[in-house]
Formats: structure tokens, C-alpha cells, sequence
């Protein structure tokens, strides 16, 4: 989603799965610094545990206080014995959307929206995860079907199994899949977050993966434990010298259509519109990661 064109922007650049069924974890979640935090009611919850998990999230979010994080419910699939009874739950909670998991149609997405609002959810907003091939084939469908859509996450794991996929450190295998996944979100202006990385014990490993994501093109990653925050928020925020260039961008461009010129220059390198909203992006995801307290992650902008 787009910083400048939107005034509900809001970063997403970690999100961190919470099992449901697990109420200390939940608790601990609310003094993390996890922009999006998902309430998982579907994978991380074995089956017999499933009606404990959503009887005790019901329970823990009638204090919906988690900071500053977007709070988000990802239920189980509503064609599963679970999943309708999971909307019912939650739905008039004080949340701030629903995930579905598993979307592979645009029609699916809209009909989940359906049961939602008939549920009593209807000012919920909505994310979608891609984790199948067929989910990857019609990501531009998914991702044009509906404006309550804000987040594509994508489900790595799931995907790579199912495309026979052995994962490599690089994922130079799953590249592809991922990049019409984000094609799709661009071209609808809706947010993306990568998949998790799996490894809690190989910190340049997960260093590498977050700068993947941003350099890919994603808002953010999926966490899986809160030691991966750190190194998620760090890589997909913007620094002092990208904010310098930025507003230096920014000026220069002011300067040029005062007169009358599109295009602005900067050191002898050309500088054209699509610059300067680039620029602005960063600028605005520096602004946001300030209002947050999390300024130490900018580091100096001389």
C-alpha cells in the first residue's frame, strides 16, 4: 500500500504468527515490536486443539491492547469443520482484519468476505495468503477482487512442497512464484509480506533472507519467533542515508516544477517523477517507524 496515497498507511514490515492455543505467547506478543501481529488459529494449532484455541484468543483479546501493532485473526479454512465457527468468534472482536488462508480464486476470496460480513464483520479488513500454484497463477485475480483486500502474505513452506521445491538459501527456486505475487499486489496497490524463515538459530541466514524480501520488493516478512523481529525491522527500514537522498530528491524536484521543468538533477544523475515517489515512500515509512519509538532502527541521517 501506498505511503502517499494513502493516510491509513500504516507499516507492515514484520508480522508475527501467534499461536492461538498458547496464552503466554499471546500475552508476551502484546510488548513486542511486531508492526502486524496474526493470531493463528489454523496451522500452528493442532486439530484437537482447536476449539480451546479460539475459546481462549476470544478471551485474551477482550484486553485488545497490543501497542501499536495491527492486530489480525488468521482463521481456518471455512470449508473445514473449524473455520466458520472461528468467524463467528471473532468477527466483533477488536481486531483489525481476518486472514484467510489457502486463497486461490478471487471468487473464493469474495465469498470468505461474504461470510465476514455476515457474521457481523463487516468494517474488518481482510488479508489473503498464497501458498498453493493455483494461488500464484491468479495472484493478479486475488488481488483485484475486492478493496477490502489490504495484505497478500505468502505462504512459502506450503508453496515450495507443492511446486516439489528443495529450498536453497538463496530460494532461487521459488523466485519466480514470489515475483508474480508481488507483480499482482503492485498492480492492485495492495501490501505484500514474504514468507517466514525457518531457521531461529542461523542469524546471517535470516539477516540475508529479510534484505531478500525488501530487495524483492516486499513490505515485510512473516516472523515465526520474536528473536527474528530485530533483524525484520532493520531490514526494511529505511536508514539515514536513503532518508537524506530521499528528501534531497524531494527538494530538488519542488525546485524544477517551480520552473516549470519535470525532471531535476542531482549530481549529474537525472531524476525523474517516478524518483520522487520513491522518495516520498521512504520518507513516509521513516515518519511512521518515528511515531512508533522506533527511531534507533533509522540510524543517523548525516
Amino acid at each position: 500500500m501506498n505511503c502517499n496515497t494513502n493516510s491509513n498507511y500504516r507499516p507492515r514490515r514484520s508480522a508475527l504468527y501467534v499461536p492461538a492455543h498458547k496464552l503466554k505467547y499471546i500475552e508476551k506478543a502484546r510488548l513486542l515490536t511486531a508492526d502486524t501481529i496474526i493470531f493463528d488459529l489454523q496451522e500452528s494449532v493442532p486439530p484437537g486443539r482447536k476449539a480451546e484455541a479460539r475459546k481462549l484468543l476470544v478471551e485474551a483479546l477482550k484486553n485488545s491492547n497490543f501497542g501499536y501493532s495491527e492486530k489480525i485473526v488468521r482463521v481456518n479454512k471455512l470449508t473445514s469443520p473449524w473455520g466458520m465457527e472461528d468467524l463467528a468468534a471473532v468477527a466483533e472482536l477488536d481486531i483489525d482484519g481476518i486472514l484467510f488462508p489457502n486463497i486461490e480464486s478471487g471468487d473464493e476470496l469474495n465469498q470468505a468476505i461474504n461470510a465476514l460480513d455476515n457474521a457481523g464483520g463487516e468494517t474488518k479488513s481482510v488479508m489473503a495468503n498464497i501458498e498453493s500454484p493455483l494461488g500464484v497463477l491468479r495472484s493478479e485475480e486475488i488481488a483485484a477482487c475486492n478493496d477490502r483486500l489490504t495484505t497478500i502474505v505468502m505462504g512459502t513452506s506450503d508453496l515450495a512442497n507443492s511446486l516439489r521445491i528443495n529450498v536453497t538459501l538463496d530460494r532461487q527456486g521459488l523466485l519466480t512464484y514470489l515475483s508474480m505475487c508481488i507483480l499482482a499486489a503492485r498492480a492492485h496497490q495492495k501490501s505484500i509480506i514474504d514468507g517466514p524463515h525457518f531457521n531461529l538459530k542461523d542469524v546471517q541466514a535470516c539477516e540475508f533472507s529479510c534484505r531478500q524480501a525488501r530487495d524483492l520488493g516486499f513490505d515485510g516478512k512473516a516472523v515465526i519467533h520474536p528473536i527474528q523481529l530485530t533483524y525484520t525491522n532493520d531490514a526494511l527500514t529505511p536508514k539515514g542515508t536513503e532518508v537524506r537522498k530521499a528528501k534531497a530528491i524531494i527538494a530538488a524536484m519542488e525546485i524544477a516544477n517551480s520552473a516549470g521543468q519535470s525532471v531535476a538533477v542531482i549530481d549529474d544523475r537525472l531524476i525523474e517523477p517516478c524518483l520522487e515517489e520513491w522518495a516520498s515512500r521512504v520518507i513516509c515509512l521513516y515518519n511512521k517507524v518515528h511515531e512508533i519509538g522506533q527511531s534507533e532502527l533509522l540510524g543517523p541521517e548525516k
